[in-house]
């Protein structure tokens, strides 16, 4: 399959033209991860972001990292907070904003094919063609707003529940 079409098919891609398209293909670099591979880890610095191709990516946080009663009874062992596919996004916080990943991201199928999109090059890409780059980061910020809610959400159930008592 042709990048240009991998990428149209993303929603932080959604209302770019064809040129601005092609344009972001150039800078993509293909790859290719296994069953288990770990593409990037939690807290360790990161300069690029995903699309997925062809394949399954798991998003994983460690629960040990934040502490806390949930962390003492799984350990520190990886929790699977989301499972994304083909056309799929990942590790877009990195074009925002350098610092650390926020989770862990880890290939969950034989084989998938990711499109990597480093941030220095999709930086100076924006900056010199300020309207797509508008677009980009308009739809990575409903895209991230999107993904807050619905931790909010999951935060908001994890805090309220509480078990029934006999009685």
């Amino acid at each position: 399959m042709e990048k240009v079409d991998i990428l149209r098919r993303a929603d932080i891609f959604y209302d770019l033209s064809s040129v601005q398209l092609e344009m972001l293909a150039s800078i993509c670099e293909e790859r290719v991860v296994k069953l288990g591979d770990v593409i990037f880890e939690e807290n360790s610095p990161g300069d690029e972001m995903f699309v997925i191709a062809r394949g399954v990516v798991e998003i994983l946080v460690d629960p040990s990292i934040v502490g806390g009663p949930g962390a003492k009874k799984r350990g520190s062992t990886p929790v699977t907070i989301a499972t994304l596919r083909t056309g799929q996004t990942f590790g877009e916080v990195v074009l925002v904003a350098q610092g650390l990943r926020t989770a862990s991201a880890r290939c969950a199928e034989t084989e998938t094919q990711l499109l990597a999109i480093p941030r220095a090059k999709f930086m100076k890409l924006c900056d010199t063609y300020p309207e797509m780059g508008y677009r980009v980061m308009r739809n990575i910020a409903a895209d991230l707003a999107f993904k807050i809610r619905g931790s909010d959400l999951a935060i908001r159930e994890q805090l309220l529940w509480r078990p029934r008592t006999g009685g």
